[in-house]
């Protein structure tokens, strides 16, 4: 990776209060995002009002990520039961696609612009401790099938469709690295290619922008870093708490949200302090691609 990088300026605050902040989404103009803690996804306008979306029933901590069908119906990722669910019109949530003869512990979402949608998986269940074991990505189609097109990654994470649908980005977090695919006619990934090598860069979540380039949040480092393919640092901003995910919005395009959070390890995990933020700053370049 080069470093050639400029300073950012300081991001304000939008939000405070949120127990584990998770894959932001801008959508409808408002930036939505996922809480862990309560088991909710929520909509917050640009003055940080919040309002509860949807409230889910899983009963217990577990990670919650979604995004959209073209149709506008919601998807949600229910990791600990290995189901997509999707949210009907009359607000009832019924199960999308079953995930489990894939796997369990399931992670990421992105709905690209055919309607396709991706969810990535660590391979073991982090939570519970368990050793690691390579992770993968399982396409869903419109009508549900599940088949699954990628393996062998290094706990996946965030992961963004480039504007003309033709490549999938994908975060490797334990091999500090953005992995890329061609999406082929029938959404099957190939051509699989390291996109950047991060040096010490730890990504989570990511978010394209329409100059092509990445920015990816950081928990271990604490900041967000925008790259572009071949691995040059363009900007980066330093964050007083883990950068957990990103996503470029607003009226134009041109605000970069990162959610963040206080970490300590896993341990920290259940933890009832709501340190976690959502920060709002300029961008330089609009967002662009999926979500």
């Amino acid at each position: 990776m080069t470093r050639s990088s400029t300073p950012a300026s300081q991001p304000a605050v939008l939000l405070t209060d949120l127990a584990f902040g998770e894959s932001p989404r801008w959508h409808k103009g408002r930036l939505w995002v996922a809480d862990w803690g309560p088991q909710e996804i929520a909509a917050i306008d640009r003055d940080g009002n919040r309002e509860t979306y949807v409230r889910l029933q899983f009963g217990s901590f577990q990670a919650i990520c979604f995004d959209w069908l073209r149709d506008g119906r919601l998807l949600v990722v229910s990791s600990r039961d290995a189901l997509l669910l999707r949210k009907e019109p009359d607000g009832t949530l019924v199960t999308h696609a079953d995930l489990s003869a894939v796997s369990r512990g399931w992670n990421e979402i992105v709905v690209d612009g055919r309607g396709n949608a991706y969810v990535n998986g660590g391979g073991f269940d982090l939570m519970a401790g368990a050793a690691f074991a390579p992770g993968f990505i399982v396409l869903v189609t419109a009508n549900g099938d599940v088949r699954q097109v990628a393996d062998g990654l290094a706990f996946p994470n965030g992961m963004a469709v480039t504007p003309d649908n033709s490549t999938v980005i994908v975060a490797e977090s334990y091999a500090k690295k953005l992995t890329a695919f061609d999406i082929g006619a029938g959404g099957g990934l190939s051509n699989r290619r390291v996109w950047a090598e991060l040096g010490d860069g730890v990504p989570d979540g990511i978010c394209i922008d329409s100059e092509g380039a990445v920015w990816y949040a950081d928990v271990p480092n604490k900041r967000c870093v925008r790259v572009r393919e071949g691995g040059e640092e363009l900007q980066s901003v330093q964050l007083d708490r883990g950068g957990f995910a990103c996503m470029l919005g607003g009226e134009n395009g041109g605000t970069l949200f990162v959610v963040t959070r206080e970490w300590r390890g896993l341990a920290s995990v259940a933890d009832s302090t709501r340190t976690g933020q959502v920060l709002m700053m300029d961008a330089p370049s609009p967002h662009a691609g999926w979500p």
